[in-house]
């Protein structure tokens, strides 16, 4: 006795392959790497499956039915008895399935009864006697039946994850069945790919980008790259000590560096750096990924990317923060209001809302920190995450659409 054999075994073995639908092919080639299979069969298709020993594939190739031959891969009759015959095993090994384990059904008690009044009940004299009163009981206290929901959670999960943002009210009774809805979802999300793929081929977080490097240019501010690693003393110097919720959200390295969580400590030194060398005022900004570990939802990204802009000395006021503001947004789209809110770093802050959705946290300084970093001047600055505009922007129910990934590129996603 022996347990099952893994698939590429029974591949070998076989020498013919089973599709989903029961069609028995013959099998060109295989190639076998460390937890897959794909195989090329005769007739040109191509499939990639878990070298598994209980998957449904590796159970079809152990049993020896088959509802019809591929007519393309034209199998000769000595390669399909051999996969009925299944003559290719050890003869002093018995190939077994394992046992399924299945649990006792557990003893469910009615509601508002003791064990002794249900085994009462099941009685023949307590059926006959007390049935009818029992049953009053019952229907005056089950509950009414809900409506029936027309996908089911599965369904429902597929068809939100093809649906870009609400195109589809899934609530609705007078949509078409599953099948028909998803197909046409389907189609149009590969439509989509392929128009920009034949067209734009530009990818909207990396566009973003652009745009946001073209206007801030044009309004004078130099852009500036610097280091995703940065000393764990740059986030102290920032006011945020290992006791703050902020500190807890940090990546740190063995060697007292860490992913930067924010663009302005490097910001701050180019600042200061900067007023010894370029003429009032200066105006820098960077857009890099930054690093943070947030808490999952809808908004938040473990790495995501910001974008900072500042500006230093003449004409730091409220006043032109707004105006920058406003024009910053009114370039890209975004529907915006502005609210004054109090933040742990700089505390008094100027908030950039969409909704209830926060897209910046903008600041008039000087600011008490600003002496550690050795600036003197008023200043003013903002900073975005750029999925969040490209959430606020398309109106993606979930920030993971417009960030990087590996599963939607525009908002589509690609598992189609």
């Amino acid at each position: 006795m022996a347990d099952r054999p893994m698939l590429e075994r029974l591949v070998k073995l076989n020498d013919v392959w089973l599709s989903r639908k029961d069609v028995l092919h013959g099998i060109q080639k295989y190639d076998v790497s460390t937890k897959k299979i794909r195989i090329t069969t005769d007739c040109g298709e191509i499939i990639t499956v878990n070298n598994s020993r209980r998957s449904a594939s590796a159970r079809s190739l152990r049993n020896s039915k088959y509802r019809k031959v591929c007519k393309h891969c034209k199998l000769s009759e000595e390669r399909i008895n051999r996969f009925v015959a299944k003559d290719f095993y050890d003869p002093g090994i018995t190939y077994v399935e394992a046992p399924v384990k299945k649990s006792a059904p557990k003893k469910v008690l009615k509601k508002g009864m003791t064990a002794q009044t249900q085994s009462a009940e099941a009685s023949p004299a307590a059926v006959s006697a007390e049935s009818p009163a029992i049953k009053t009981e019952e229907s005056a206290s089950m509950p009414v039946n809900e409506k029936k929901e027309k996908f089911s959670p599965s369904q429902k999960k597929r068809l939100e994850a093809l649906m870009v943002a609400d195109e589809i009210d899934l609530n609705d009774s007078n949509l078409s069945d599953y099948a028909t809805l998803e197909a046409d979802l389907t189609a149009q999300r590969k439509a989509e790919l392929r128009d920009i793929y034949a067209n734009s081929r530009e990818h909207m977080l990396a566009k973003l980008e652009r745009d946001i490097s073209a206007f801030l240019i044009s309004k004078g501010f130099i852009e500036i790259k610097s280091s995703i690693l940065i000393p764990e003393e740059y986030i102290v110097r920032m006011g945020i000590d290992k006791d703050l919720e902020l500190s807890k959200q940090v990546f740190r390295t063995d060697d007292g560096q860490c992913l930067r969580p924010m663009l302005a400590p490097v910001l701050y030194n180019y600042l200061r750096r900067f007023d010894k060398i370029l003429p009032d005022p200066i105006k820098i900004f960077e857009i890099g990924p930054c690093y943070r570990k947030e808490s999952d939802g809808s908004s938040h990204l473990e790495e995501f990317t910001m974008v900072n802009f500042c500006q230093m000395g003449e004409g730091s006021t409220r006043e032109n923060l707004v105006q920058l503001l406003d024009e910053f947004l009114t370039y890209l789209g975004i529907e915006y209001k502005i609210e004054g809110d109090e933040c742990m770093v700089y505390g008094a802050t100027v908030d950039v809302m969409h909704g209830d959705m926060e897209l910046s946290s903008a600041v008039v300084g000087p600011v008490p920190m600003d002496i550690d970093w050795g600036i003197n001047k008023p200043w003013i600055g903002a900073g975005f995450g750029l999925e969040r505009l490209l959430k606020a922007k398309y109106k993606f129910k979930n920030i993971k659409r417009g960030s990087r990934s590996e599963y939607y590129y525009n908002g589509i996603y690609t598992n189609l």
